[in-house]
């Protein structure tokens, strides 16, 4: 059994999720060092700081870990600094949670390289880089020479190939087990279709495609009534909905859920839709899938990894035919369900468990490399 420091400077939402998901189901100890999930780029600058002196003092009181994991959201070059005392052989592991070289500008934001730069450095300073998908880690590295070639000299690129070799994909557990078992809510067939957002009020979720869309079809009279579970980002995201005047009669559920009330909501949502500009992976849309409903996805980001290629033809199409995707499901549920046989519990790859086994595998492979660079694990 290893001690495990892992460092979480944005803990919440997935990223706490990733790790309270681990924690249960690992056969290791772990010990977490965090920060609430607020002031993202002060986190991004300054948790170095804060968590390396902890981190620091940890390991004077119990002694070096066995290994670390660090979270993307911190620089990891300045936190090992913080701790190099303490830390000098112990051997450490980025997770990329996302980057924020592709993460998309928010409105009225200016893009800028210095986040996506203290990425790069954490890459280059972890004895393995961890991503919590293949397309995040493909997209990322197709990126990296772009940013790099825009700085003015002491060209990096000759750094991306072996940062790849020592990277692997470890998805996040979901905890998928009680939503694939759990029985659906008989909702009568007199009942209109559900339509589930239980995905972040943010830009890069794309929400306001999403309502405009369904307000469209509900002009058209198409029915269906919608829940609104999302997390809220900022208090006035949900009035998007509400410019939709056409859906304000529809909805039957709106605001923050504990978890039993949650998983109650998605037992009875019948769809699941995204039009997100940034997904790496997808816990909102897993856990939706994992009980039932059934999804309206774009072919692109994580989706074509987070759905099995023989259901892909049923479930992702282009962006410009996802409002007549969605709008035939709508009309026929029954039948849409009854095409996806199979998906609900194929969502089962992603169990807590399992995800919990890969990382103390990975953990362990982590320590028997000490602190050398290792080709990628998967």
């Amino acid at each position: 059994m290893a001690r495990v420091v892992v460092v979480e400077p944005f803990h919440g939402g997935s990223h706490a999720s990733w790790f309270s998901q681990w924690k249960q189901y690992s056969r290791h100890d772990l010990y977490l060092l965090s920060l609430p999930d607020q002031f993202w780029r002060w986190r991004m600058r300054g948790s170095s700081v804060t968590l390396g002196a902890e981190l620091a003092a940890f390991a004077a009181e119990h002694g070096p870990p066995d290994a670390l994991v660090v979270s993307d959201m911190v620089d990891a070059a300045g936190l090992l600094g913080m701790a190099r005392r303490q830390m000098a052989s112990v051997p450490v592991a980025l997770y990329m949670h996302e980057n924020q070289l592709l993460y998309p500008v928010a409105p009225g934001q200016r893009a800028t390289d210095t986040y996506g730069l203290i990425n790069w450095r954490s890459m280059n300073v972890a004895d393995e880089v961890w991503f919590n998908s293949s397309f995040h880690r493909t997209a990322l590295f197709e990126a990296l020479p772009t940013l790099l070639v825009r700085q003015p000299d002491n060209d990096h690129d000759h750094l991306v190939a072996p940062i790849a070799q020592r990277s692997s994909v470890l998805w996040p557990g979901v905890d998928v087990g009680p939503l694939i078992a759990g029985e659906r809510a008989d909702r009568g067939e007199t009942s209109r279709p559900l339509v589930l957002w239980n995905q972040r009020w943010d830009h890069d979720k794309n929400p306001a495609e999403v309502f405009a869309m369904l307000a469209r079809l509900a002009s058209e009279g198409v029915a269906f009534d919608l829940a609104l579970a999302g997390e809220t980002v900022r208090e006035n995201d949900r009035e998007m909905v509400t410019r939709h005047g056409v859906l304000a009669d529809r909805i039957v559920h709106e605001g923050h859920l504990a978890r039993a009330d949650y998983v109650a909501l998605l037992l009875r949502s019948d769809v699941i839709v995204s039009a997100a500009d940034h997904e790496f992976f997808g816990i909102a849309i897993i856990e939706a899938i994992a009980s039932g409903a059934v999804p309206v996805l774009p072919d692109r980001l994580s989706f074509p990894e987070i759905i099995e290629p023989q259901f892909h033809g049923r479930v992702l199409g282009s962006d410009a035919s996802l409002e007549a995707r969605l709008r035939a499901v709508l009309e026929d549920v029954p039948t849409a369900r009854a095409g996806i046989e199979g998906l609900r519990a194929s969502m089962v790859r992603f169990a807590s468990p399992t995800s919990a086994a890969a990382h103390d595998d990975a953990v362990e492979r982590l320590i028997r490399s000490g602190s050398a660079p290792t080709p990628g694990l998967d």
